[in-house]
């Protein structure tokens, strides 16, 4: 069973969410990180945030705050996890960024 760890913001991702049980057919285990306190504009350490390790194969960016997707690009080409964000520009690390 593939792993996909899910970030979000205030419920950001819970559209995806539903859609992932509803038709993954139970092939998938979600880890969510939800993040749903008030962020200042700009966060310099993003490890209050964001966890040490994410064991995944696959990341699904759905945060808000562009230092907290940055900083995650970064953690997970450093684990070798791939990240997809969809509608950013994520300049650091190898997220992949589809339009929406």
């Amino acid at each position: 069973m593939q792993t996909i760890a899910i970030f979000q913001q205030n419920g950001s991702g819970k559209s995806k969410i539903a859609g992932i049980n509803q038709f993954g057919d139970k092939e998938f285990r979600l880890e969510i990180f939800n993040i749903d306190e008030q962020l200042p504009l700009v966060i310099d350490d993003t490890s209050e945030y964001l966890p040490e390790v994410i064991e995944a194969d696959l990341v699904l960016d759905y945060l808000k705050h562009q230092d907290l997707s940055e900083d995650l690009s970064l953690m997970c080409e450093r684990l070798n996890i791939p990240v997809i964000a969809s509608g950013k520009k994520i300049t650091s690390g190898c997220a992949v960024c589809p339009p929406t």
